[in-house]
């Protein structure tokens, strides 16, 4: 049985679902950023009960189509961007496509009728969150950065980032302008 769960967008969230669901005495298979494998069918007074403990903790459980695959749009996002060490060898349009197995247009037109932006609108908003993250850190040179993010060069990686927080990159650096939570994507 799987589960999709709104504003499930780090590690920790999926440490807390995971503990909520073994709480509950549930079998996991699998968890991943939004989605919740179960071994077996739960009762619907056990997904109620998890329902409340996970809005107790922030997060949501979907029972809708659209808001799930929007869900599994954003997550294949954030994974790829946030968490993966290596951007897809592939567009990303095609990978979105390939790994949600829905026409890429589609997914398109869905995404943007109901966040209001397009996909490439949210790609370029979190890979400026990860730009942020990774100057904070300070481990990493532009260069460096742009590399990892898959820029065409680091030019192209402080334009964007400059039309999307005001500031280039080595300014942001020197400011103490708080990131951006990606639950409020």
């Amino acid at each position: 049985m799987k589960l999709f769960i709104k504003y499930m967008v780090s590690l920790r969230c999926k440490m807390v679902v995971k503990e909520e669901l073994e709480s509950l005495g549930l079998q996991l298979a699998r968890v991943d950023l939004g989605v919740v494998e179960l071994r077996d069918k739960i009762p619907e007074e056990v997904i109620e009960k998890l329902r409340k403990n996970l809005t107790r903790c922030g997060l949501e459980l979907l029972d809708d189509r659209t808001s799930i695959l929007i869900e599994q749009i954003k997550g294949v996002i954030i994974e790829m961007i946030h968490y993966s060490d290596e951007s897809p060898k592939m567009n990303y349009s095609d990978y979105i496509s390939e790994k949600l197995k829905y026409d890429y247009t589609y997914l398109s037109n869905l995404f943007s009728k109901v966040k209001g932006m397009t996909i490439q609108q949210f790609i370029i908003m979190n890979k400026v969150e990860r730009v942020k993250e990774l100057l904070m850190y300070d481990e990493l040179n532009l260069t460096e950065i742009s590399y990892k993010l898959n820029y065409s060069s680091v030019a192209h990686m402080s334009n964007q980032f400059k039309k999307v927080t005001g500031l280039s990159p080595s300014s942001y650096k020197q400011s103490n302008v708080k990131r951006t939570s990606l639950e409020n994507f």
